[in-house]
C-alpha cells in the first residue's frame, strides 16, 4: 500500500505540475532575467547554503539536547554530505548517513537514531507555526479577533508537543518499538530522553526556515516585482508548501508535492507564469546549494584531515 500511495501521490503531482506548465508555457517562456535578476539569483543561493549550514549547526545542538558531546564542525561536514542523499528513492538515506557518522563517532545507537528523528520534528513544529503566523494571508487579507484567537490555540498545541512530557513518552514507545527484538546498547531506554524545553533547537529551526523562504522570496523577486505586504504571504505559503514536502511521502526531498503545493497557493495570488518560473527556478537553487555544501564540507574535510 505504501508503494501504491508513493506513486499515486508522484504521478499527481507530476500531472499537475505537467498540466500547469502546459497552460502557461507561453508566458512562461517570455519570461527574461536580466543582470539584477541574477545577482538577485545569485543571493538567493548563498542564502539557501547558509540555510543548509545553519541547520547542520542545529543538528548539534539537538545532539548536545541529548547529552551528547560532538565537534561543530566536523557533523555540520556529515550534514552538508548526506543532505543530497534526500533525493534518493526512499528518502531516508540523509537518516542513515547521519546515524552512521554518528555512530562512528561514538555516540549511542540510541541518541543517533533519536537526534535524526527530533531534528525533522522541529523543523515540521517550526513550519507549522510559521503557517499559523501567516496562515490567515493564505485564505483573507483581514482577520478577525476569531482568528486571532485560534492562531494563539494553535501555537499553544503546537508548542506544547515539543515538550518533553509529551516528546519523551513518544521518544520511548518509537525506541521499544525499534528494538523490540533486541536490547539496547549501552544506554538504557529511560536515559534517552530530553531533560529541558528544546528551545534553542526550536528557535534555530525558525531562522532555518526564515533563511529557506527568504532565498524562494528572493527567487521571487528576481523574476518580477513584490512589495512588503506580499512578504507574509509568501513566508505563509512557503512554509506550508515545504512542509507537505517534508511530511507526505514518496517525494525525496519533496520534489513535486512542494512545486505542486506552492502553485496552487501562489497562482491566483500572482501570474501564473512568474510563479511557476520561480518555484521552478528555486528547487534548481536549492540543488545547487545542497550541492555546493556537500562539495565545500568534502573539501573542508579533506583540507583539515
Amino acid at each position: 500500500m505504501k508503494k501504491v500511495l508513493r506513486w499515486f501521490i508522484l504521478g499527481g503531482t507530476l500531472f499537475f505540475l505537467g498540466k500547469a506548465l502546459k497552460d502557461n508555457w507561453l508566458e512562461v517562456s517570455s519570461i527574461r532575467i536580466d543582470a539584477a535578476g541574477w545577482a538577485i539569483l545569485s543571493i538567493a543561493t548563498g542564502v539557501t547554503l547558509l540555510a543548509h549550514i545553519w541547520a547542520g549547526w542545529i543538528w548539534t545542538w539537538v545532539l548536545q539536547e541529548l547529552n551528547q558531546s560532538v565537534s561543530a564542525s566536523e557533523f555540520i561536514q556529515v550534514y552538508l554530505k548526506t543532505n543530497i542523499a534526500k533525493y534518493l528513492p526512499g528518502n531516508v538515506w540523509h537518516y542513515y548517513g547521519r546515524i552512521l557518522a554518528a555512530k562512528n563517532a561514538n555516540i549511542s545507537n540510541g541518541a543517533a537514531t533519536l537526534s535524526v528523528l527530533l531534528e525533522p520534528l522541529l523543523m515540521t513544529a517550526a513550519a507549522l507555526m510559521t503557517v499559523v503566523l501567516f496562515g490567515s494571508e493564505l485564505a483573507v487579507n483581514n482577520t478577525n479577533i476569531w482568528v486571532q484567537i485560534l492562531q494563539f490555540l494553535s501555537l499553544v498545541v503546537l508548542l506544547g508537543a515539543v515538550h518533553p512530557w509529551v516528546l519523551n513518552p513518544a521518544i520511548r514507545f518509537l525506541y521499544r518499538l525499534k528494538n523490540k527484538n533486541s536490547q539496547p546498547e549501552n544506554q538504557s531506554i529511560s536515559s534517552l530522553s530530553l531533560e529541558r524545553y528544546p528551545l534553542r533547537p526550536l528557535l534555530g529551526e525558525l531562522i532555518f526556515l526564515g533563511l529557506r523562504g527568504t532565498g524562494f522570496i528572493l527567487t521571487m523577486y528576481a523574476l518580477g516585482s513584490l512589495n512588503l505586504s506580499q512578504i507574509p504571504l509568501l513566508l505563509g505559503a512557503f512554509s506550508f508548501a515545504w512542509v507537505l514536502g517534508l511530511v507526505v511521502p514518496g517525494a525525496p526531498g519533496g520534489l513535486g508535492v512542494f512545486e505542486a503545493t506552492a502553485i496552487a497557493i501562489l497562482q491566483n495570488r500572482f501570474p501564473s507564469a512568474l510563479v511557476i518560473s520561480a518555484i521552478a527556478l528555486y528547487r534548481l537553487i536549492s540543488i545547487l546549494a545542497e550541492t555546493a555544501g556537500a562539495a565545500l564540507a568534502s573539501l573542508d574535510e579533506r583540507f583539515t584531515s
